[in-house]
C-alpha cells in the first residue's frame, strides 16, 4: 500500500513538472513569434518556477491520490497566465501584439469556467483545487491591472491588489478570515473583472470609454469587498455580544460564597 501511495505521489509531482515544462515551451514560442526581450523571459521563467514550487509544496501537504482533471485544466490556465505575464513584462520595452495578448487572456478567462464544471462532474472538487483556481484568477487580474496602469495611471493597480490587501489585513484582523455565505453577486463581480479589464486592454474602445470601463470594474470590486467586510464585521460583533451575554448569565448563576 505504501508503495502505491509513493507511486501516486510521484505521478502528482511529475504533473507539476510537466506544467513547468509547458510554461517554458510557451515562452519559447512567444519568444520566437515576437522576439521577446530579457524582461519577458525572466518574468515568465520566474512565474514558472514560482508556480511549480508553490504548487508542489501545497500538493506535498495535502497529499492527494491524484492531480485530478480539474487541476489539469487550472494548470493549463496558469500556463497561459504565465504567457500573459511575460508579455506584460516585455511591454515595458515594446507593446505586445494585441491579437496575441487578447487571445491568450481570453482563453485563460474561458477556461476559468471549465475547471469548476470538470471538478463537479468528476467529483474531484477539493479545497486545494479551489484555492489553486482562485490564486490563478487573482494573479491574472493583477497582471491585467499592471498592464492597464501603464496607460491609465497607477489607480488601476487598486483592482489587482485589493484581494492581496484583504489577505494581508486578515493577518492583523482574524475576523476577516471567517467564512462568507455563498453569493452570486460576489461571483458575478469577480467574473466581470477579467472581462472588463480585457475589454479595456483590447484597444477596441476610445480612451474615455476605456477609462470608464476600468472605473466601473473598480467600483464593482470596491462594492463587493465592502459588502463582505461589513457582513464579516457585523457577524463578529454579534458573536462578541452573544459571548458577553453568555458570560454574564453564567456569572449571575454562580453561587455567592458565604
Amino acid at each position: 500500500m505504501a508503495l502505491n501511495n509513493t507511486y501516486e505521489a510521484r505521478l502528482v509531482q511529475q504533473e507539476t513538472a510537466v506544467g513547468a515544462g509547458l510554461q517554458i515551451l510557451l515562452l519559447a514560442l512567444l519568444g520566437t513569434a515576437i522576439g521577446m526581450g530579457p524582461a519577458g523571459w525572466l518574468t515568465g521563467l520566474a512565474f514558472a518556477v514560482a508556480t511549480w514550487a508553490v504548487l508542489s509544496r501545497a500538493l506535498h501537504r495535502s497529499r492527494p491520490r491524484s492531480f485530478g482533471p480539474a487541476n489539469r485544466v487550472t494548470l493549463g490556465r496558469a500556463t497561459l497566465v504565465g504567457g500573459v505575464t511575460a508579455l506584460v513584462a516585455d511591454s515595458v520595452e515594446s507593446s505586445p501584439p494585441v491579437t496575441l495578448f487578447v487571445g491568450l487572456t481570453a482563453v485563460a478567462l474561458i477556461l476559468d469556467g471549465v475547471d469548476g464544471k470538470v471538478a463537479r462532474r468528476t467529483g474531484t472538487s477539493t479545497p486545494l483545487g479551489a484555492r489553486f483556481d482562485m490564486e490563478v484568477d487573482a494573479f491574472l487580474i493583477l497582471v491585467l491591472s499592471v498592464y492597464l496602469s501603464m496607460s491609465l495611471g497607477p489607480w488601476v493597480l487598486l483592482i489587482g491588489t485589493m484581494r492581496y490587501a484583504f489577505v494581508a489585513a486578515a493577518r492583523a484582523l482574524p475576523w476577516l478570515n471567517a467564512p462568507l455565505p455563498p453569493s452570486m453577486a460576489r461571483k458575478t463581480v469577480a467574473a466581470l473583472q477579467g472581462v472588463l479589464l480585457l475589454l479595456a486592454a483590447s484597444n477596441l474602445l476610445p480612451y474615455p470609454a476605456t477609462f470608464g470601463v476600468v472605473a466601473v470594474a473598480l467600483a464593482l470590486l470596491v462594492w463587493s469587498f465592502g459588502r463582505d467586510i461589513l457582513w464579516l464585521r457585523r457577524t463578529y460583533r454579534s458573536q462578541e455580544v452573544a459571548v458577553a451575554q453568555m458570560l454574564e448569565l453564567v456569572t449571575e448563576r454562580e453561587p455567592v460564597a458565604s
